[in-house]
């Protein structure tokens, strides 16, 4: 890796470097992502040079300068281990979109109400895992729902590795707990379903038929009246091989909205050509399946007891307020690390 970064950084002091612009970015990203890669490595090689000398040390004092000194090793090879967790987690990312910005889409499923109250409930719990990793978001299209929360939303995530995390997210999400909808206090299972497409460099360009586009204007709306417009200028695009759908309002004009609303296309026709290529369509999408009973990744129960489970890796916790909270780390590395439950293991479901 050090031979093709010194590689790169020689091309990068040509004095033609610049004379073809897309090379130069391919060249700039690829030496920015060795450098992602080098300069925690040889932070970790030094970090353990350092414990070892300490432990060394350590081993030469007695009594209680001794014990003293081997709790400062404790420390510093728990911090080891913690750095050493974090640098596993980031080699894990090393598909081709992983370091890529997000388009995120939200659905309810069946269950009207309860599903739309619970798909807003998750659009708050991934808005708050966004803010807990310094990551951005911004909505591009929302429908609400008839009586409460939202039928769907598409949310732009922007940050390093925002894809290579969200995606382990991909899936039916399903709720059980007390409605409070229902004046009877009866409980039900509400579900929606997370879907991910990384956003496309402009190097990658997707080539889309005109004739196979359905294009639709519409006046923007949003939570709490944003976004009104008294003109259509939000823009649904669907495409009609495939049936895809996107739409974007958050934007003044209804060509900057279009534009938007083509730029999400292109991401998810481009990730449904490279699912079939790594033949891989039935786990990205065949997972997610249909927003009902049976095909749900996570389980969030909320009563008659708390807990929150993930049916492909058997990940759980019962603090179900910090997991709401957008603590969903815990899921997201298992998934990475490609975690499986236990052949048996009893899911935690209620009828």
């Amino acid at each position: 890796m050090q031979a093709r970064q010194a590689e790169l950084e020689e091309a990068m002091g040509a004095p033609d470097f610049w004379s073809s612009r897309e090379r130069a970015q391919k060249l700039i990203d690829e030496a920015g992502q060795l450098r992602g890669k080098i300069t925690p490595l040889l932070a970790l090689e030094r970090q353990i040079e350092d414990l070892e000398m300490l432990k060394s040390l350590a081993s030469d004092e007695a009594g209680e300068a001794q014990a003293n000194a081997f709790q400062e090793v404790a420390a510093e090879h728990a911090a080891l281990l913690k750095n050493l967790e974090a640098f596993e987690l980031q080699s894990l990312l090393s598909g081709e979109h992983d370091r890529s910005n997000a388009f995120v889409t939200i659905h309810a499923g069946a269950g009207g109400t309860e599903s739309c109250d619970w798909a807003d409930m998750l659009v708050r719990m991934y808005q708050r895992w966004i803010e807990r990793h310094g990551y951005k978001n911004q909505i591009m299209d929302i429908q609400m729902g008839d009586e409460a929360g939202i039928k769907s939303i598409t949310l732009h995530v922007t940050g390093e590795n925002a894809y290579g995390y969200l995606q382990t997210e991909r899936g039916v999400h399903r709720l059980v707990r007390i409605s409070p909808f229902d004046s009877n206090k009866r409980r039900h299972t509400s579900f929606a379903s997370f879907d991910v497409v990384p956003e496309l460099r402009e190097d990658e360009p997707i080539e889309i038929d005109e004739k196979d586009l359905r294009i639709d204007t519409y006046r923007s709306g949003g939570k709490g009246g944003q976004n009104v417009n008294k003109v259509e200028t939000a823009v649904r695009v669907t495409h009609l091989p495939s049936g895809i759908v996107c739409a974007c309002q958050n934007q003044r004009s209804q060509l900057q909205n279009k534009a938007t609303a083509m730029q999400m296309l292109a991401a998810k026709l481009f990730q449904v050509e490279q699912d079939k290529k790594r033949a891989e369509i039935d786990r990205q999408y065949g997972e997610k399946g249909d927003i009902a009973w049976g095909n749900q990744i996570r389980s969030y129960v909320f009563q008659p007891y708390q807990m929150v489970k993930d049916h492909r890796t058997g990940a759980q916790t019962g603090n179900v307020q910090a997991v709401m909270d957008g603590d969903l780390d815990e899921f997201i590395h298992a998934k990475l690390r490609g975690f499986v439950a236990k052949k048996g293991a009893k899911e935690d479901d209620v009828e």
